[in-house]
């Protein structure tokens, strides 16, 4: 079938049910549809037939059929309407093929920019996980999978795996933390002290700004965050975060923790995030700066990508170089 997606379950998705992880990925698929394709066997996990509640662990892959919420799916498996494939423009191609970091036969690693969403969601028509196709280099190669996760407005280093057995030995890494992921964040204010690790479990609050992460001893999910303070400059310091965990927008929440909101992140620090006197983009100031991985064929892969065009500029504003920054074993 074409369109069919294999998809890893990664840390942040541990423990979670199998509805609410694709309410939370497909939010246009109602739970009655996703219903039908559990019993006719087209959503599956690790091959295997699973009920709507069957909680998922790091490194399941996840069949996902195409999804086309507009055709009703009949008991047989079949649409009564053909799935069109997610469309894209020659210039997104263009743009997505400029932003490959690195690529062998296994792996693709892509500069994600900064407003591009991972994958879909509610009001989501262009996201990465639509333009995969794109990235394919033969007819009949396996589409490429999306190995994590960053948020739409956080730039930088963001894997794909080339195939399934890729992907497996991708997701283990991350499971097993084998891993280093190192961001870059502009912070207003100047984190106390300037280096050190944030123990801070979070869990999900409503909100006038909508749903976030708070730090909860009660009730939150372990989060841990080594951060350090490279530079500072006015009301604005460079900050190197490495996270141990993988929660949902941890950064962004451990760095509120801090009393030090991350610089256009206004989702999490309202007007506190937005500096006055110094004129700089008003976008999220946070970018996966650099992966390090053990290669699945053997050996390791350090792979680093270069600042978004808004950081650059704000970067030149308060005089930070990129090229002050420690090499990875030096890091917090």
């Amino acid at each position: 079938m074409s369109g069919v997606q294999t998809i890893p379950v990664g840390p942040e998705d541990a423990d979670q049910r199998l509805d609410r992880w694709f309410r939370r990925r497909f939010p246009d698929l109602s739970h009655g549809r996703l219903e039908k394709l559990l019993r006719t066997g087209q959503v599956r996990v690790d091959g295997g037939r699973v009920k709507a509640s069957t909680r998922l662990t790091v490194g399941q892959m996840v069949r996902v059929p195409p999804l086309d919420s507009s055709a009703p799916v009949k008991e047989g498996g079949a649409s009564s309407r053909p799935v069109s494939a997610p469309r894209f423009s020659d210039a997104d191609l263009k743009d997505l093929r400029a932003a490959i970091l690195h690529q062998d036969d296994w792996l693709i690693v892509l500069n994600k920019p900064a407003g591009l969403a991972t994958q879909g969601g509610s009001g989501l028509s262009r996201h990465l996980d639509a333009m995969l196709d794109g990235l394919k280099q033969h007819p009949g190669e396996e589409r490429p999978r999306l190995v994590h996760r960053l948020d739409k407005d956080t730039s930088g280093v963001l894997l794909l795996a080339r195939s399934a057995a890729a992907a497996r030995a991708l997701t283990k890494a991350f499971r097993d933390r084998a891993t280093r992921k190192v961001y870059w964040a502009l912070m207003v204010g100047v984190p106390k002290p300037r280096a050190g690790t944030i123990r801070a479990p979070l869990d999900k609050e409503a909100g006038t700004r909508g749903e976030r992460m708070v730090w909860s001893e009660a009730d939150g999910k372990p989060a841990v965050t080594d951060y350090r303070v490279l530079d500072d400059a006015g009301p604005v310091s460079w900050v190197w975060m490495e996270p141990r965990t993988g929660r949902t927008h941890q950064l962004r929440a451990h760095a509120m923790v801090l009393g030090t909101p991350i610089l256009g992140d206004g989702k999490y620090g309202g007007q506190g995030a937005f500096i006055s006197g110094v004129e700089v983009p008003r976008r999220m100031h946070l970018h996966a700066r650099l992966l390090a991985l053990p290669h699945p064929a053997g050996g390791s892969l350090v792979v680093e990508a270069p600042l978004p065009p808004h950081m650059a500029e704000t970067f030149r504003a308060f005089g930070f170089n990129p090229k002050d920054a420690p090499p990875l074993e030096d890091g917090p």
